[in-house]
């Protein structure tokens, strides 16, 4: 799952993610497939940034889009 926001990340926006990740895996994913990973691309310091996010944590890596 990936989301883009415009503005620098927001607690809201992990809580908004989580829970469609959390949706999926009761409901759509079957028994064989792995967690739900969600990508959350927003901006900071003009530049566009990647947290990836799980149920369990949160890591976040600098891009630099070209």
């Amino acid at each position: 799952m990936i989301e883009l926001k415009a503005t620098d990340l927001k607690k809201a926006h992990i809580g908004q993610i989580e829970t469609y990740m959390n949706y999926i895996d009761k409901n759509t994913k079957t028994i064989n497939e792995e967690s739900t990973i969600g990508i959350i691309i927003c901006k900071k310091d003009n530049k566009f940034i990647m947290k990836y996010v799980t149920n369990k944590n949160i890591f976040d890596r600098e891009y630099e889009l070209v």
